[in-house]
This record gives structure tokens, sequence and C-alpha cells, in this order.
């Protein structure tokens, strides 16, 4: 029998409330099948069955608290459930003979099922194991950091013990709700192959197998998913043929069953490639390989042909490919248009020296961002429709109240723009305080959901690579971002009409055409223009 964890349902939660349970004890569950729906504090969650079962006792009833890696619910895996006919038609082949007495292990190694790591996602990638085969982990160890299609998340292990294979290797795919690794329960034996093979052992020295012992032994072999012969019959721990959620719905709707496919992944594993390729063969093809009588050169030809390409395919994934669909969803559907300006930063640098020590004292690293967003903050007091957003119909202006400034950060996972709440409100040290953190997660690809969701407008600091000018793509659904230039000594006039070396920023304007015209962006940037050249000015409306 094996107890059903709670896995990790969202960042964050560590309990929630039953609302429903999907079966009853005693009930035979198929594997995906829907057995109990939860409330967290952010949404309904449903929770399916692992692998394939009866289930033998419910833990939490409905309507009580559940807690995140607590025992939910007892099942017995299909196969391991009593079964009197097969006990009784596999007696030891000479009853006379005594066998030895071999101590067996009551738990076999158990699948780490990858828990719902997010709303909407099914797969992630496997970025850095933490771990590897053999070793011992305890309760609550990083395990193993993977990359959603939002930000990075740490897996942690369930309980303590020995983590005996890895499923899914360094840089693969990893399905929500399939094994991601096998461990070993802390307090269990090490392995189930010694005690059978003493035994085995022992009733061989007592009497030579028979030809039809032979063939008994065979049989149940396969019916435990093992390969005569040292022959590999692709079946995973459980002597099923293993694969995913998807693969087998996928199979479903072509009514194929997994042993007509070859599986080319770990263990046998069926991956949607092979069932696509078995489609287009014309379900033609066996688990054993066969000499190739076609004609020459009919079935390589697709495979000469990424060859003669040559260079080096990289699949697009994590936050790349999520920042991929969303670029080119505003850049088609909003109409852009670009504002350019300079503007003189000399004061405001002479500030920031000033402030730096200051700030420093109290461990805080000031750098311009902070004096940027400040300002904004201000020019949005006198232009509210920059840190406005359009309904999904384009029939609604909806101003938001909180000035929430994104800032676009260059992170190892890809672009990310978490955004600092409420800077209104914030003092400039806060402001900073907040950057700093926000920077800090991003680089290292654990920016939380909710710094990610929320921003009303934003800034792309382009300036900090080198870039001059830039025509950056709008973060929706604001409607409105600044692209930074690097700052530059230039030769200016001053007012005598003396020539005179100043430092000036360049920076350029995307706004959503829709509700911003030339006229108003102009505006606010005047407004924010003024604050940042005369940064003294905005202490007149600090609030």
């Amino acid at each position: 029998m094996s107890d059903f964890m709670l896995p990790d349902i969202g960042e964050g939660i560590v309990e929630c409330e039953v609302v429903e349970w999907r079966v009853a004890e005693g009930d035979v569950i198929e594997e995906d099948q829907p057995v109990v729906e939860v409330m967290t504090d952010k949404a309904l969650v449903e929770i399916t069955a692992p692998q394939a079962g009866r289930v033998t006792r419910l833990y939490v009833p409905k309507g009580e608290i559940a807690k995140v890696h607590a025992p939910l619910y007892a099942y017995e895996v299909e196969g391991a459930m009593p079964a009197p006919e097969t006990a009784t038609e596999t007696p030891v082949v000479q009853p006379k003979v005594v066998q030895p007495k071999v101590a067996q292990p009551q738990v076999a190694a158990r699948d780490f099922i990858l828990p719902d790591i997010g709303e909407g996602i099914v797969e992630c990638e496997v970025v850095e194991w933490r771990v590897s085969e053999g070793e011992t982990i305890a309760e609550d160890q990083p395990v193993v950091d993977v990359m959603t299609d939002k930000a990075l998340v740490e897996i942690t292990a369930p309980e303590a013990g020995v983590v005996s294979k890895l499923h899914v290797g360094k840089g693969e795919i990893a399905k929500v709700h399939a094994p991601l690794y096998a461990y070993q329960p802390e307090g269990t034996e090490a392995s189930l192959e010694e005690p059978q093979a003493v035994a085995r052992q022992a009733s061989t020295a007592a009497n030579p197998p028979s030809p039809a012992a032979d063939a008994k032994v065979v049989r149940q072999g396969h019916r435990s998913g093992e390969s005569p012969a040292g022959v590999e019959t692709g079946r995973g721990p459980y002597g099923r043929i293993p694969a995913a959620p998807a693969v087998r719905r996928l199979l479903r709707e072509h009514e194929l069953t997994l042993d007509e496919v070859p599986g080319t992944g770990k263990q046998g594993r069926v991956l949607k490639d092979d069932v696509q390729r078995y489609l287009d063969a014309g379900g033609k093809a066996t688990r054993v390989q066969q000499p190739d009588t076609t004609a020459p050169g009919a079935d390589n030809a697709a495979a000469a042909e990424p060859i003669t390409q040559g260079g080096k395919v990289e699949p697009l994934r994590g936050v790349r490919a999520v920042m991929a669909r969303r670029m080119v969803e505003a850049a088609t559907t909003i109409p852009h248009f670009q504002y350019g300006e300079e503007i003189d930063v000399t004061a405001l640098l002479a500030l920031r020296e000033r402030l730096k020590p200051l700030a420093e004292a109290e461990n805080t690293r000031l750098t311009l961002m902070p004096l940027f967003m400040k300002a904004m903050a201000l020019a949005v007091k006198a232009h509210p429709i920059l840190n406005a957003r359009l309904n999904d119909e384009a029939t609604e202006i909806h101003y938001q109240d909180s000035v929430n400034i994104g800032m676009a950060v260059d992170s190892r996972a890809g672009l990310m723009v978490p955004n600092v709440k409420g800077v209104e409100r914030r003092t400039l040290l806060e402001v900073a305080a907040e950057i700093q953190r926000l920077t800090e997660d991003a680089r290292a690809g654990r920016v939380a959901q909710q710094d990610l969701k929320g921003g009303t407008i934003s800034i792309s600091n382009i300036g900090a690579l080198g870039g001059t000018y830039a025509a950056p793509i709008i973060n929706a659904p604001e409607v409105a971002i600044v692209a930074i230039g690097k700052t530059q000594w230039l030769p200016r006039f001053d007012e005598h009409g003396e020539v005179t070396r100043r430092a000036i920023m360049t920076i350029t304007w995307s706004g959503d055409h829709r509700i911003i015209d030339g006229g108003t962006i102009a505006r606010f940037c005047n407004a924010w223009k003024g604050y940042l050249e005369a940064p003294e000015t905005m202490l007149l409306h600090l609030g």
C-alpha cells in the first residue's frame, strides 16, 4: 500500500481545503483519473491519480485542511492488489523441500511524481540536478531545478531516503504528473534484487529447474516487467511501459496500445515523437529492430536532410518561449509608435554620488533606476493615462491606482520584467532596496510570480549594455515602455552660449497608439525630463 503525498500545488502554498472527493474508499482508479478537488488561496485544483490501483483510505475528509507533503490518501498499486487465485498458481516447484527464509523489504523504491508547479503548466525543462543516483537525501532538501515557461522552480524531497534513479536527464523535458526520479524511503531495504537473488540461488541449489519450471519463470518474469535472457522489454519500475499522460491520450485517440509503439526513451518510455513516427509509418513499426529490406534511400531521405543543413538546433523553451509568444502578440496586436528625446542628467549624476554613501550605510545599492522610477511616478500623477490599460475588447480604459514600474532584466533564464509595486508610496531608499532584491532574484532565475504580475509601465535600461537608441515592444497589457540609452559626455551650449561638458542620456518611448497620441506622450516625457534634469524639484511633490 502506498500513500499519495499532497504535492506542491502553487508557490508559497502549504495547505488547502478538500472541496470534493471524486472517489470513495475501495474504488478502483485509473492513471490520470481525477481523485479529489482542493481549494488553495488562489484557485480550485484538481488532483489526479499518479497510477492505476485501488483506494484504500481517505486521510482528509471533505471540508478539512490538507497539508502539502502530507498523506492525502492511500492506495494499492495495480498488480500489487490481493489476488488469491494468482497466489495459488505460483507454488514452489518442489513443496517438500524447505526453502531458506529471506527477509523481504516491505516498501519498494518510490517514484517521485512531478507535481503541479503552476497554473496551466504541463511540462518543464530540467535545468540542474542537485543530487545524483545513490545519494542520500533529507526531507525538504533541494533535489532539482526545473524551468517552466514562467520561472525557475526548485523541487525538494518529500521525505528522507536514497535516490535510486533519475528518470529525466539534464536539459530534457519533464512532464507534470509523470515520474521525475525514484528514491528508496529511509528505513527500507536498498534493493529488492539481493534477497530475491538469494532465494533463487537457494531454490536452484536444492532443485535443478525443469523445462516446465523454466517456462513458468519466464512467464512470471513477463508479468513483473523483467526481461528474459537479458532482452530489453521497455518495462518501467511497475512492470508497465512508461509514458506521459499526454502520450497515453494520443494513443487512445488513435486506438493504439503502448505495446504497439516502439519507445525510444529511458526504460523504453514511449514519447510523443515515437507515436508520431509510428503513425507516419502506417502503424507497421515493431519493438524489435528488423533488417532493412526497403529500397536504398527510401527511408534515409528524411534522416539525411537535417545532416546536410548543418548548424546547431536548440529548442525554444521556458522563459524564452513565453517571451517569444508575448512579443509576437504585442507587436501584431498593438499599434506602436516611438518618441525619442535627450535628457541632461548631469545634476542627477551629481545627486546620486552624494546620496550613494548614505544608501550604502543602509546596505542598499543606489543606482539611477530608483531616481528614474520616482520621477516617473510623479509624472504619472499629471498624466495618468500612461499608467492605464485597455480591456480585452478595447472598449474601456482602466486607470490603475498604483504605479507598478517594471524593469527589464537580462537573466540567465531569459528576459524577465519584474516590477516594483507602489513606487509612488515608497521612499527612494525603499525603491532602491526593492530594485536590488528583484534584480538579484531575476538573475538567479528565481523571481516570484507576484513580482512578475501587475506591472503598469516599464523601463528597459538597454544603455547598461552600451546601446543608445532602441524601439522597445510594449509589455502588454501596459500601454507604454521607455528604452534608456547609455549616458555620454557630450559638448553642449550653456545659457551663456559657452560650450560645456554635459552628461546626455538618450531615451525612446513606445506607446499604444489606440489611447496615446504624440502630444500626450510628449507632455508626459517633458514632465519626467523636468524632474530628472532638476532632481531637487521632486522634493516639492514627494508625498
